[in-house]
C-alpha cells in the first residue's frame, strides 16, 4: 500500500489521455494509511498468536490453511483501501464493502473483472487507489505466497506452501532448492515488467499509465485505468506488443527461464507451449475467416480482423481479459469459442489462469487411452508428453478429478445465479414480466453461465451483462459475494480453499 501513497500527488498522477491531477488526494492518503495500521496490527496479532509454534513442522495440511487463509486475509485487508477511500462505483454511490472485497479478489486473482463504471474521474476512483488496484495485480500475479517464500525461504515448508499455492501439474527438478524456484520466477516476473513499463512509456504512455498496464499484463489480470480498457488508448503498436507480453506472461516460468539458459529450441521442442500456440493461431484464423464472411464489426479488411481477432484470443485464453473490441457482437461462432476459451487457460507454471493447457493435454490423451482399453482391453500403453512418461497414476487420476471438480463448481454455482439472482439485473423491474420473455430467460441463461466462467476461470469480461463493454456492477451483492469466492477458487490450487470448509480438516489427526 505504501507504493501507492506517491500516486497521490500530482506530479505523478499523471494520466496519458486525461488532464493532469490538480490536488493532493488527501482522502486516498488516509484510506491507505489508515489500512497500513490496520494491517500491521492484525500481522502483529498473528505473529504473538503463533509465537508457540516457532521451529514446530510444517506439513502439506498446514501448508493448505496457511495459502487459503492467506488469500482470504488478504481479499479482506486489501479490500480496505477502497472501502476508507469512499470510492464510488458510480456517481454518488459509494462502495460497499463486498463491492470493496470483489474489486480486492479480482486484483489479486488476477481475473481484472470489476464493479467500477468510472474508472477516468479522479473524484469516482483516486489515482492511488487506481494504483493500488494496479498493485494488486502485481502482488497476486506471481502468488503471494511465492513472494514470500522467495524472499523469506522457509526451507522445505517453502516447498509444501509454494505446491499448495500454485495450480496445475510442475515441471519437477528445474531449482535444486524451492527458494531458488520462488526467486528465479519473481527474477523473471519483475524484469518483464520492468521493460514491458520502458517499452509502453516509449510508445507513448505516462508512467502511470505504463506502471499500471504492465501489471496488468504480466499478472494476465487486466486492469486498466480507462473505461474502455487497452481499447481508450486505439494503438495497434500497443496491442502488439501487449499480445507479445500476454504469450510470455501465459508461459511456464520455468520454460523461459531454461529457454534463457539453452536457447529458443527448448521452448519450441516443449508439448505444453506447442499446443499453446497452435490454439492462438488455429482459433484466431477461424474468428478471422467467420468475423470477415459475416461482415462483423472490427473485421472490415484482413488486417483490422487480424488485429481484433488475435488481441481477443491471446488476451482471454491467457486470461488476461484486455479489451480492444466489442467481441459480444461477433457471431456466435466467435462468441461460442472465446467462451469455452476460457475454461482452457494458459501454460503451468505461468501468471495465467484457467484450467491449463498441459492438464487438457493430459485429459485428452487419458480419455484416447481408455477409449482404447474399451476394444482393446488388454493393450498396454504409456502416457507421453514429448519425451517424458506420464506415469503416475495419482497425477493422473488427480487430472480427471480436477476437471470433475471445476465442472460441478461451475455447474452449481451457475444454478445458483439462474436461480436467485433478480431480475433487475437485465433491466426488468417485475420477475413476472421477465418470466414471460423466452428472450430474457435465454439471456439470464448466457449471461449467468459466461459469468461464472469469467470469474472462475480468472478471465474478467464474459458475455451480454458482463461483456466486453460491461462490468459486474449490476449483479447483487450475494451474486458479487459468490463472485469473490469464484476467483479465489479459480486462482488458489482450488483444495486448497475448498478443505477450509470441511470441519475434519481442522480436526487433529
Amino acid at each position: 500500500m505504501c507504493f501507492s501513497l506517491p500516486f497521490a500527488f500530482p506530479l505523478l498522477a499523471n494520466r496519458t489521455y486525461l488532464p493532469a491531477a490538480e490536488q493532493i488526494e488527501k482522502g486516498g492518503i488516509q484510506a491507505l494509511v489508515l489500512s497500513m495500521a490496520i494491517s500491521i496490527l492484525v500481522g502483529i496479532v498473528l505473529m504473538f498468536s503463533g509465537r508457540g509454534g516457532r521451529g514446530a513442522s510444517l506439513f502439506r495440511k498446514e501448508a493448505m490453511a496457511i495459502v487459503g487463509l492467506s488469500w482470504v486475509m488478504a481479499t479482506v485487508l486489501g479490500a480496505l483501501p477502497f472501502y476508507l477511500s469512499g470510492t464510488e462505483t458510480a456517481a454518488g454511490q459509494s462502495i460497499t464493502f463486498i463491492e470493496a472485497m470483489f474489486e480486492s479478489q479480482a486484483g489479486f486473482s488476477t481475473t481484472g473483472a470489476t464493479i467500477l463504471t468510472d474508472l477516468e474521474s479522479p473524484d469516482s476512483v483516486p489515482h492511488c487507489i487506481l494504483f493500488w488496484r494496479s498493485w494488486t495485480h502485481f502482488l497476486g500475479g506471481l502468488g503471494i505466497v511465492v513472494l514470500f517464500v522467495a524472499i523469506l525461504g522457509q526451507g522445505s515448508a517453502g516447498k509444501a506452501m509454494v505446491r499448495a499455492e500454485m495450480p496445475g501439474p510442475s515441471k519437477e527438478g528445474s531449482m535444486p532448492r524451492m527458494q531458488h524456484t520462488a526467486l528465479m520466477f519473481a527474477g523473471i516476473y519483475c524484469g518483464l515488467n520492468l521493460i514491458l513499463t520502458l517499452i509502453y512509456m516509449i510508445e507513448g504512455m505516462t508512467l502511470f499509465d505504463g506502471l499500471c498496464h504492465a501489471f496488468g499484463t504480466m499478472a494476465t489480470g487486466g486492469f486498466s485505468t480507462y473505461n474502455r480498457s487497452l481499447g481508450g488508448f486505439d494503438s495497434p503498436l500497443i496491442e502488439y506488443t501487449t499480445i507479445v507480453f500476454m504469450i510470455l506472461a501465459g508461459t511456464n516460468f520455468t520454460l523461459l527461464y531454461l529457454t534463457m539458459i539453452g536457447g529458443p529450441k527448448r521452448m519450441f521442442n516443449d508439448v505444453e507451449f506447442q499446443t499453446f500456440i497452435g490454439i492462438i493461431v488455429g482459433l484466431t484464423a477461424a474468428i478471422m475467416f467467420f468475423g470477415i464472411r459475416g461482415g462483423d464489426v472490427g473485421f472490415e479488411s484482413v488486417p483490422q480482423g487480424l488485429r481484433n481477432g488475435l488481441f481477443q484470443v491471446v488476451s482471454i485464453i491467457t486470461t488476461t481479459g484486455y479489451g480492444t473490441a466489442d467481441f459480444d457482437q461477433w457471431n456466435n461462432f466467435a462468441r461460442g469459442s472465446l467462451l469455452l476459451l476460457m475454461f482452457v487457460g494458459g501454460c503451468a507454471g505461468s501468471t495465467g489462469g484457467g484450467l491449463k493447457v498441459i492438464r487438457h493435454v493430459l485429459f485428452y490423451k487419458i480419455l484416447g487411452m481408455e477409449i482404447e482399453l474399451a476394444y482393446r482391453p488388454r493393450v498396454v500403453r504409456l502416457i507421453r508428453i514429448g519425451d517424458a512418461t506420464a506415469d503416475d497414476p495419482a497425477m493422473l487420476r488427480g487430472i480427471m478429478v480436477y476437471f470433475c471438480l471445476i465442472l460441478g463448481i461451475f455447474i452449481a454455482s451457475w444454478m445458483l445465479l439462474v436461480t436467485f439472482e433478480p431480475s433487475s439485473t437485465w433491466g426488468y423491474t417485475d420477475d413476472a414480466v421477465a418470466a414471460a420473455d423466452d428472450s430474457t430467460l435465454d439471456e439470464k441463461l448466457l449471461d449467468c453461465a459466461s459469468a461464472v466462467a469469467a470469474t472462475l476461470n480468472n478471465i474478467g469480461p464474459g458475455l451480454g451483462v458482463v461483456g466486453a463493454t460491461q462490468n459486474y456492477a449490476g449483479f447483487s451483492q450475494g451474486a458479487k459475494f459468490l463472485f469473490v469466492w469464484l476467483m479465489l477458487l479459480g486462482r488458489v490450487e482450488v483444495f486448497s480453499v475448498l478443505v477450509l470448509i470441511f470441519p475434519a480438516f481442522w480436526r487433529r489427526a
